[in-house]
């Protein structure tokens, strides 16, 4: 049975970050590290564009799964920031559950670091209770192609939708009269290819 089409709204969603630190960023191998960094740094991009609330967690980062990106910390300031002390699963912790509720939002767009367990498990947690979930799945890595497409599938049987950092935005967006300029640079900033489109456009614009 085909499923409805729930498409993500930009008034509804909330964005949360799941243990994007330096020292598990080591263990991605599914992608390429220097596109991975790139492709979270879009989702927060995306999360800074559409306003949508975002909460930032970290697991054990005393310890060698180190802090958090500084980028992100630096992007969001006045997020909540969930230092968890030792729970593995995110949504054991109840302050990075209290700020997930405190969105008042029902759709969550969750990224992290190692996809079958950071990510997996709130994503679980957080159907369970029931959030629709949008997993980004370029915005979240791990050690290899097998973890990944595991958790990829564990994740999907149990409801959560995979999308990728550029395909979320463009649901986001809806409609590109809404914003040309803003949304067309974000893409720039981080597809070198859309900036030769984003060039085409301007020059056809200024022509006119």
């Amino acid at each position: 049975m085909t499923k409805p089409y729930v498409r993500l709204n930009k008034d509804d969603a909330a964005v949360l970050l799941v243990d994007h630190q330096t020292g598990l960023l080591s263990l991605v191998r599914d992608i390429d590290p220097d596109k991975f960094k790139n492709n979270v740094l879009a989702l927060a991009d995306i999360a800074e564009y559409f306003k949508l609330p975002t909460i930032l967690t970290t697991s054990f980062e005393d310890g060698p799964n180190g802090p958090l990106v500084p980028e992100l910390k630096a992007q969001f300031p006045d997020a909540p920031y969930i230092a968890r002390p030792g729970q593995i699963n995110a949504w054991d912790n109840e302050d990075f559950v209290a700020a997930v509720k405190a969105t008042g939002k029902k759709q969550l767009i969750i990224a992290g670091v190692v996809t079958e367990v950071c990510v997996t498990f709130p994503v679980l947690s957080a159907l369970e209770e029931g959030y629709e979930v949008f997993v980004i799945a370029d915005a979240s890595g791990t050690f290899n192609e097998m973890t990944r497409n595991a958790a990829w599938s564990r994740m999907e049987q149990a409801g959560a939708q995979l999308m990728t950092w550029f395909g979320a935005a463009g649901e986001l967006h809806r409609d590109w009269r809404n914003d040309v300029e803003g949304l067309g640079t974000l893409f720039s900033n981080h597809i070198p290819d859309y900036r030769n489109l984003m060039t085409s456009y301007s020059m056809l614009t200024q022509g006119k």
